[in-house]
Parts: C-alpha cells; sequence; structure tokens
C-alpha cells in the first residue's frame, strides 16, 4: 500500500490540462536540454562535432574495457537467471497470462530492436570486415561474418533482455512505475518517486528522443538513396522532408490506436513482409553458398565466442577499428537500452524471465544472424563474381549497397525492381515502428510511469521526434547529426553502470520473488487436492 499511495502522490504532480497528463519537471528539462543542444549543434556544427568527436575517442581509449565488461556481464547474467529457477518468475504475478501471441510478440520485438540494420549492413558488414585486428582472426575466410554475429548477435540483445526482465519486474511484480526510475528502487528506495527519480527519467527521455530524432534522420538519408538508386527520385532535402513527415504522420497513428492494433499490425506485417524478401533472395541465390557460409560462419562463432567477445584493443590501429566498430555498436546498443528495453517489458506481461531470455536473446540471434547471411554472402559471392562491384558501391554510398546487389542477384529488371521496391516498404515500416514504440516509451517516461496515457500526450510526443529530426537535418545537416549521434553514444557509458548495479539489485529482489513463486506453487498444488483452508487461500 505504501508503494502504491506514493506512486499516486507522484502522479498527483502532473500537469494533466489540455489533454496532458505529463511529469513537469522531466518533460521541461528534457525539452530544454534538447532545444539547447539542437542549437548548438546547429549554430556552431563543426565546433559541437568536434566537442563530442573527441569526447568519443577519449572513452574509446580509456573505457572501452568498461563496455566490454557490461556487455558480457548482461549476456551472462540474463542466461544465468533465465535457465535458474529465477527463471520460472512470472511478470506480473503466477497467475499472470502473455497479452499477445508468440508471434506478434517477436514481430515487435524486431521491429523495435535492430531489425532495421539488417538491410542497411547486411551486405555492407561482410565486406568492410575483410580487414579486422589479428587479435580477432583465426584465418578462416567466414572470420568476417563472425565478427558479423558478434555485433549484431547475443550481445546486443542482452542488454534489452537485461532491462526489459528489470523493469517488467519492478513494475508488474513490485507494482513501482513503469520508468527507468523503479530499477533502482532497492538501492535509493523511496527517493525514486521525488527529485531522484525525475533526474533519471529526464537522462532516459534525453537518449530516446536523441536517439528516435538520429535513426529518422539517418533513416530519411538512407531511404531517399534508395529511392534515387531504383527509380531516379533526387536527394535534396524536399524529398527528406516528405519523408520524415510520413513517417512521423503514420507513426502517430499507430501510436495513437495503441499497441494491440497499430504497433502490433504494423510490426507483424513488417515480419513478414521482409520474411518474404530474404526468402526470396535465398531462393533466387546463391542458395548453397548462402547456407554453406552460414553454417560455417556460426561454427567459428561458437568457437571464439568468448575470445572475441572479451576482445580489447590495446594498439593504436586496433582501437580506433574497435571504437568504429565494436565499441560503437556496443555503446550504441547500451544506451538504447531505454526505448527497447522499456518497449519489450511493456509487452512482455505474463511471460516468464526464462521466456523473455530465451525470446530475446537466442532466437533473434539466430533469425537476424541467418537473414543478415543471405544479405552478406549474397553480396560477397556478386562482390568475387564482379571484380568487387558491391565493394566500391558501398564507399560510394553504403545506402545503397543493398540494391547494387540485386542488380547482378538477377538478370532480370522487372524481379529487379520488384526486390528493391519490398526492400524500401521494408525499410519505411521498421522506421515507422521504431518511431512508433519510441513514443510510447517516451509517453512513459514523462509521465512518471503511467502505462497508459491520454492519446494527445502520444501525438504530442511523436511530433516532437520528427520536427527534431527534421530541424537538424536540415539546419544542421549531416554534420548535427553526427554530433547527436555522438551524443547517445557517450550516454553508454553511465548506463553501463546502471546495467551493472542492476543486475545486483535484480538477483536481491528475485531471491524475495522466488519465495513467493514457491508458496504459490505449493498453495496450487493443496488447492487441487482440496487441503487448502481459506485463510492460505486469501493470501494466495
Amino acid at each position: 500500500m505504501e508503494i502504491e499511495n506514493l506512486s499516486k502522490k507522484l502522479y498527483s504532480r502532473n500537469f494533466t490540462k489540455f489533454g496532458f497528463d505529463m511529469n513537469l519537471f522531466v518533460s521541461l528539462v528534457s525539452a530544454v536540454f534538447v532545444l539547447g543542444f539542437i542549437i548548438f549543434t546547429i549554430t556552431m556544427p563543426d565546433k559541437s562535432a568536434k566537442i563530442f568527436s573527441d569526447i568519443n575517442d577519449l572513452l574509446n581509449e580509456n573505457f572501452n574495457w568498461l563496455y566490454v565488461l557490461t556487455i558480457n556481464s548482461a549476456f551472462i547474467f540474463l542466461l544465468l537467471i533465465g535457465l535458474s529457477k529465477f527463471g520460472k518468475i512470472r511478470l506480473g504475478g503466477f497467475k499472470a497470462k502473455p497479452e499477445y501471441s508468440n508471434f506478434a510478440w517477436y514481430a515487435m520485438l524486431f521491429s523495435a530492436g535492430i531489425g532495421i540494420g539488417i538491410f542497411f549492413y547486411g551486405v555492407a558488414e561482410p565486406i568492410y570486415h575483410m580487414d579486422i585486428p589479428k587479435g580477432l582472426t583465426t584465418g578462416s575466410q567466414f572470420d568476417n561474418f563472425k565478427v558479423m554475429y558478434m555485433h549484431w548477435g547475443v550481445h546486443a540483445w542482452a542488454v534489452y533482455g537485461l532491462v526489459a526482465v528489470g523493469l517488467g519486474y519492478f513494475s508488474y511484480n513490485k507494482k513501482l512505475p513503469f520508468s527507468l526510475r523503479s530499477l533502482f528502487y532497492p538501492l535509493i528506495k523511496d527517493k525514486i518517486f521525488g527529485l531522484w527519480g525525475d533526474i533519471i527519467d529526464t537522462f532516459a527521455v534525453l537518449a530516446v528522443l536523441f536517439g528516435l530524432a538520429t535513426s529518422l534522420g539517418l533513416g530519411a538519408q538512407q531511404i531517399n538513396s534508395g529511392l534515387n538508386y531504383v527509380f531516379g527520385i533526387p536527394i535534396n532535402s524536399s524529398v527528406k522532408i516528405i519523408l520524415i513527415v510520413g513517417i512521423t504522420f503514420f507513426a502517430t497513428l499507430s501510436v495513437v490506436s495503441g499497441i494491440s492494433k497499430g504497433i502490433k499490425f504494423l510490426s507483424q506485417a513488417n515480419t513478414i513482409i521482409s520474411g518474404v524478401l530474404l526468402i526470396a533472395i535465398l531462393l533466387i541465390g546463391p542458395t548453397v553458398y548462402i547456407l554453406s557460409t552460414y553454417m560455417s560462419s556460426v561454427g567459428i562463432y561458437l568457437k571464439d565466442f568468448f575470445n572475441i567477445g572479451f576482445f580489447i584493443a590495446t594498439t593504436p590501429e586496433d582501437i580506433a577499428w574497435q571504437g568504429s566498430w565494436t565499441i560503437f555498436y556496443w555503446a550504441w546498443w547500451i544506451s538504447w537500452t531505454p526505448f527497447v528495453g522499456t518497449f519489450i517489458a511493456r509487452v512482455s506481461k505474463g511471460r516468464t524471465i526464462k521466456e523473455i531470455a530465451v525470446g530475446t536473446v537466442i532466437i533473434p540471434t539466430i533469425i537476424i544472424t541467418f537473414a543478415m547471411t543471405i544479405l552478406g554472402a549474397a553480396g560477397v559471392y556478386q562482390n568475387n563474381m564482379h571484380d568487387g562491384v558491391i565493394a566500391k558501391a558501398i564507399d560510394n554510398n553504403i545506402a545503397t549497397s543493398m540494391f547494387e546487389m540485386f542488380k547482378y542477384l538477377t538478370t532480370s529488371p522487372i524481379l529487379q525492381n520488384i526486390l528493391s521496391c519490398v526492400a524500401i516498404v521494408a525499410v519505411v515500416l521498421f522506421f515507422v515502428t521504431s518511431s512508433d514504440s519510441g513514443s510510447l516509451v517516451v509517453d512513459n517516461l514523462t509521465s512518471g510511469g503511467k502505462k497508459d496515457s491520454p492519446k494527445t500526450q502520444r501525438v504530442f510526443w511523436a511530433i516532437m521526434e520528427g520536427l527534431i529530426a527534421l530541424s537538424v537535418l536540415l539546419l544542421g545537416g549531416e554534420a548535427a547529426l553526427k554530433t547527436i549521434q555522438s551524443a547517445v553514444i557517450i550516454t553508454g557509458l553511465p548506463f553501463s553502470i546502471l546495467l551493472i548495479i542492476m543486475m545486483f539489485s535484480l538477483t536481491k529482489e528475485l531471491k524475495i520473488s522466488y519465495k513467493k513463486y514457491e508458496y504459490n506453487t505449493i498453495i496450487k498444488l493443496r488447492r487441487n487436492m482440496s487441503e487448502i483452508s481459506a485463510d492460505e487461500e486469501y493470501k494466495c
């Protein structure tokens, strides 16, 4: 009752006029920081880019070990609790049932997570990784795919799964607010309902907003490049404005309709479209080469799993490579845990910790690595057959690499255009579903942790994301976008510390919850045997 009263007191401080239900501190401070940062990057793009680039280099040189430690610890910890007795604990309590089917659940995981990377980096990354540090090589021709699996596989999903389990447990089982502040409850207790909690949520909102704005801006550039390559549509500001406005419009419609309708429908549609496209590429070929590459690469990846996962560069050349790839990716995944982890928790009520551990780590890794191998192996094959033509396309504009691969995949112009059109639709849908799920998360955070806020507020944050992307892209250009992206990566450092702390606090709380699980199990058995008293039934 004390927690419920404190939560009500927290919500009572919200601004509840004009169709809003916002925590004023979190909303206003976030708005001021976002506005100030945008003005800084737009008015002084070169200076801001230099400052944040220097900070990134400093963190890469001195804290690369922390990112490696955090990402591996998250994977090991999530696997251990998922396969241990704690894995039986269900988010929402002993009797809770999953709100969504397995297909809908997985579809939403992919759409909110890193699904867009499949199409943007799938063709390019294996070719980029032809030259990697010696500490990551085994002499195999599949080392490039092994490294790609490391970047996009279990390590990436483990941090999302960890936050999903933690937030889902504290929110659904402990009845705490549905926001990042609740992860600190074991450490600062009731202070999460005051200023400290507001600061934590503000920091999370900034990470989500900047991350989504960057993705919208970069996404507009990527889609524009694809449209230019396939249909000859010019690459200019007008087209990018139309793309951002269009993505924002559909994301707004989706987030207004809620998870069970818009977000769920678009995620499922996107999963089906992407699946059909990838299967078509696999069947067109080179089928045997793709399957052989996948099997061989998986074997090498599993064999070298810990060697490459714990690799920390020491020479200047290797530090530069790791900073541009592994640390960049892992800091990005960690900084996006407030977004993706929160969304996964939002759609995972009723599932056990084991289901989430397996569902957000093992299965997505199998699917994503196979999907990226279909694109990557096809790209490598065509590159070898046509004198490095794919590599040249990547160097010229990475956004066109997949479309260039289609050009050599089949000699039929009609089939090339069909593949390209389906790919563009899939990419657009990935950005729409990332935007709508991100808006929902920001809505949760700015309301103090309420799961259901007014539709007006959802529309407000969806439009704000689009406006941020538009202002940065059009007024500050690519330099401003890279500056914001650098800022998001920098937030990975404090979130790394948060994740490590959360592992200890979650372990402590799960021990308490497991005792309740054992008690409920005994009560259920005795009820079935008609050996339970009225008093025990009430406690259950």
